[in-house]
């Protein structure tokens, strides 16, 4: 039993730091052609991206065979911390630092995704501003003021201008 759960779970952890890695090393690929506002760049990483998230669907199904597979051993089946419960002491502490590694990559990877968004949030609301700026002409509808002196439209987009 120990031998075989040990190495499944050995196979699966691996396999998740590898694409967990791959993932890192994607994500800060894509925020460096963010930031330079690299366009061809990064349509030609969505491949890349969809190749991974595949991968790590594949070692969440991986994940949740061994753990259905374990609960029908009548082990625990919950998660993959709870069973390595049940490998022997060298081999749960391997295990388990391994654990430990995929939670921080994880943990990592949450913030990476997480500055790429902001990012992009931030160049969306700065274009946004440019657009009405460009719109508006650069004179933005007075808040109190309803005088006459008002005119609407930019010179792009009003004939008047």
């Amino acid at each position: 039993m120990n031998d075989t759960y040990e190495s499944e779970i050995g196979t699966l952890l691996a396999e998740l730091a590898d694409v967990q890695s791959a993932l890192l090393r994607v994500l800060k690929d894509k925020r460096q052609l963010l930031m330079t506002n690299d366009v061809d760049a990064l349509t030609s990483i969505g491949p890349r991206e969809q190749e991974l998230a595949a991968r790590l669907q594949a070692c969440h199904e991986r994940r949740q065979q061994l753990l259905a597979q374990a609960d029908a051993d009548g082990l625990p089946g919950d998660s993959i911390h709870s069973l390595s419960e049940q490998l022997s002491a060298d081999s749960k502490q391997r295990v388990q630092a391994s654990i430990r590694e995929a939670a921080n990559r994880s943990q990592l990877l949450r913030h990476q995704c997480l500055t790429n968004w902001v990012v992009v949030q931030r160049t969306l609301l700065h274009l946004s501003q440019m657009i009405e700026i460009v719109a508006t002409g650069g004179r933005p509808k007075p808040t109190y003021d309803k005088g006459p002196g008002y005119q609407s439209g930019g010179a792009l987009v009003d004939r008047a201008a």
